[in-house]
């Protein structure tokens, strides 16, 4: 196990900056993901701390060892890829022992490691087949097992799983978090699915355009978002975002209007100054909003779409604007497309963020 600790990490391509002067401290053992959208840098970042990428400028420490400019193979880490990358002419065997056979360790010893290694897995009965044989997740096992075997004190995942459909990858979320719990490595994993970051995570680092928004843990992120592009990326269905006017300010709270909803009388508690007139943005999830309940400011709205998903589904009514109004149900069964909908707002669940996205408290 190890910590890493990035100081000013910075990433420039000639005279674009990727990754704008970076810092976070990885604990040893924590299990961290990375996650935002395309583009964001998080693959950049994670290839930096591999040593696949140059650090422009900063300092990347391993458990206190400054290892900024040291090569890929003295950092004491392995790094899984969303490829794969297995040697096709192969097989299973000869691919988990190879990093071994580089080391120039004792036959026996290789020996010894693959069989453990491919019994953690699940895969000694495939020892013998090559890549082509196997279907993706267990590919995805095999390029696993070839980075536990060299007994890293960091893993790195670059999303390790986009390749898998959607049943492969519940099992493989699931395999990663066993391992995750068996050897205790400090691990670091990349993906845009905020699905894979709040069940895989003990801490989520979110990122945007090579900055860091938030970081925490999966549901104190989902709770507690620090701002609106937070509180839009973490969560599916996505939070409903409503423009909401501040029209009446008493000691702790403000009283809104939101012409979506036709409320004109809507309390939020806050603790911050606000202006009366000013323009505000409320946040409300799904699952927040109740049908035919006692919660605060009712509303009637169409029901345009439902998604009927068994265990749950999903509403979507239309309230007069391009993005409809989505409501997270879990007895919808008897909801249908055009009915009218008598909603209310779950109060305590209400997030508030000013014009400029940041979270008003």
């Amino acid at each position: 196990m190890a910590s890493l600790e990035l100081k000013n990490v910075t990433k420039r391509w000639g005279q674009v900056t990727v990754i704008p002067g970076l810092d976070l401290t990885i604990n040893s053992g924590e299990f961290v993901v990375f996650v935002g959208p395309s583009g964001c840098g998080k693959s950049t970042l994670l290839r930096m701390i591999a040593g696949l990428e140059e650090i422009t400028e900063g300092q990347l420490l391993i458990s206190g060892a400054d290892m900024t400019h040291q090569s890929a193979s003295e950092r004491g880490i392995a790094m899984v890829f969303q490829s794969y990358a297995l040697y096709p002419n192969m097989s299973v065997r000869d691919n988990l022992a190879y990093p071994l056979e580089m080391a120039k360790r004792p036959k026996a010893e290789i020996n010894r490691k693959v069989d453990e290694v491919a019994a953690k897995l699940h895969l000694s009965e495939y020892l013998a087949r090559l890549p082509r044989a196997l279907s993706g997740g267990q590919r995805q096992r095999v390029a696993i097992g070839r980075a536990i075997i060299r007994e890293p004190s960091v893993f790195l995942f670059d999303e390790p799983l986009s390749n898998l459909d959607a049943e492969l990858r519940l099992k493989m979320r699931i395999e990663i978090a066993r391992l995750h719990e068996a050897l205790g490595n400090t691990m670091i994993y990349v993906t845009h699915d905020q699905l894979e970051a709040m069940t895989l995570a003990d801490r989520i680092v979110v990122l945007r355009q090579g900055k860091i928004e938030q970081t925490g843990a999966p549901l104190e992120i989902y709770h507690n978002p620090d701002n609106l592009f937070v509180a839009g990326f973490i969560g599916s269905p996505k939070i409903n975002v409503l423009p909401a006017t501040v029209t009446a300010i008493k000691p702790g709270e403000v009283q809104l209007r939101v012409a979506d909803l036709a409320l004109e009388n809507l309390v939020c508690p806050v603790a911050e100054a606000v202006e009366e007139g000013e323009t505000l943005w409320l946040g409300v999830r799904p699952e927040h909003i109740i049908c035919n309940g006692e919660g605060i400011a009712q509303f009637i709205a169409p029901v345009s779409w439902v998604e009927k998903l068994g265990h749950t589904n999903y509403v979507y009514l239309d309230i007069g604007r391009e993005e409809m109004l989505v409501v997270e149900l879990r007895d919808g069964d008897n909801v249908e497309t055009r009915q009218e909908m008598s909603l209310a707002l779950s109060q305590p669940s209400l997030l508030l963020f000013r014009e400029n996205g940041l979270r008003l408290r």
